[in-house]
């Protein structure tokens, strides 16, 4: 069946195809507890999920030494390297990649992830063969610059205009909008729904099973 309006599928990762927005929460306050530094509430750390680290810890703790922020890259590091054996992909991801890459798409991540961090958590839950390319904020800008897209676009030969990015976040959306490219929101990750909404996706799905019917059916 000739696919009816995209060709690249990008996803983000953490909070989209991996269930672990929660852990990332805790792991950011025990960072910021390590260092007697302000503890953020849970919506203030979910937020800066999917920036580069560093980014995200500037963002979370705007106010502190700016000293402290590679510190808290540290620390946050640390925690999570010691938790990320709890962390699995949402139920039913990795039928729908299966599935979406037997059909013949090209497939690929755009993360806020390290590249060493991707490459683990990617080989430790066996998809990595289902991608045919993929981008981390330690190699280019963060979201929501559209650079991971557009570097993903170049590399794979493909139209932006055919390219979706499906995510988590605002700054998913965002970085979709400013490169061109359609927006596909999930509502089960780090940011509320209403500011997902306002980004105006062109679909979002309340779950991983209505995000594998959307693409079947309108991909």
């Amino acid at each position: 069946m000739p696919r009816k309006q995209f060709d690249l599928i990008v996803f983000d990762w953490d909070g989209t195809l991996m269930d672990s927005t929660s852990t990332i929460v805790k792991c950011i306050q025990a960072a910021a507890r390590d260092l007697k530094l302000p503890v953020p509430s849970d919506d203030r750390a979910a937020h800066v999920i999917g920036l580069g680290l560093h980014e995200a810890m500037q963002a979370v703790l705007p106010d502190v030494d700016p000293a402290f922020y590679p510190r808290m890259v540290e620390r946050y590091r640390y925690h999570f390297l010691s938790r990320d054996h709890e962390v699995s992909l949402f139920p039913g991801v990795h039928d729908m990649l299966d599935e979406l890459s037997q059909a013949g798409y090209f497939l690929a991540v755009a993360t806020g992830k390290s590249r060493v961090g991707l490459n683990r958590a990617m080989n430790d839950v066996k998809v990595l063969s289902l991608f045919d390319a993929t981008r981390c904020a330690d190699e280019t800008f963060s979201k929501p610059h559209p650079a991971m897209l557009q570097e993903l676009t170049r590399e794979l030969g493909q139209d932006m205009r055919r390219t979706v990015m499906i995510g988590d976040t605002t700054h998913d959306l965002l970085m979709a909008s400013n490169a061109g490219a359609a927006g596909i929101a999930v509502e089960y990750g780090a940011h509320p729904v209403e500011q997902l909404h306002a980004c105006q996706p062109l679909y979002s799905a309340k779950t991983v099973a209505e995000l594998h019917q959307w693409l079947s059916e309108h991909a």
